[in-house]
């Protein structure tokens, strides 16, 4: 078992885990975050076309009660992962829109800028710390996402891209 770093809570020991562990000693230590600013393991809970999905934001920066940054980790390509970050972000609060979102896979990284999807930096140095996130959500703003119809179809296309799909017989027995 790995005890998480921001709140103590036993988690399964795996690589992945370890490498969101070091993420969030990297936003703590050196990117300046308080502990209490990062929310771990938030969910976006799915349902279409008979599929439910639950998807997990990593990390959810809160400073002074508004979420202003996502964070994903997920192994491989970063590419993949920027629509449903930005997704993510645009749905998680319904307050309003999320404004900054980062996907890194723990060796790379990219911060977007979540309400048009345009990658504002790359590399582990993108990470924003907390001045430059709180500069950033300033310029972008935490417009609502009111159009009922966009809100779904991001949630589709959470659906879609965190969908577990087992190939070749691999997944195991239902039931």
């Amino acid at each position: 078992m790995l005890r998480d770093f921001i709140t103590g809570e036993e988690l399964p020991d795996t690589d992945d885990e370890r490498f969101r562990q070091s993420l969030a000693r990297l936003l703590v230590e050196e990117r300046g975050f308080a502990p209490t600013e990062l929310e771990p393991r938030r969910v976006i809970e799915t349902l279409f076309n008979s599929q439910f999905v639950r998807t997990t934001i990593d990390q959810t920066v809160r400073i002074e009660g508004q979420c202003l940054m996502v964070v994903r980790y997920g192994p491989g390509s970063l590419v993949t992962r920027e629509r449903p970050a930005v997704a993510a972000a645009r749905v998680l609060e319904s307050a309003g829109q999320i404004p900054l979102a980062v996907v890194t896979n723990g060796r790379d990284a990219e911060l977007l800028n979540a309400l048009n999807g345009e990658v504002l930096a790359e590399g582990m140095t993108a990470i924003p710390d907390r001045e430059r996130t709180l500069s950033l959500a300033w310029e972008l703003g935490l417009p609502p996402l009111n159009d009922p119809r966009r809100r779904e179809r991001e949630l589709r296309i959470l659906n879609a891209y965190d969908l577990e799909v087992c190939c070749r017989g691999d997944c195991p027995p239902r039931g």
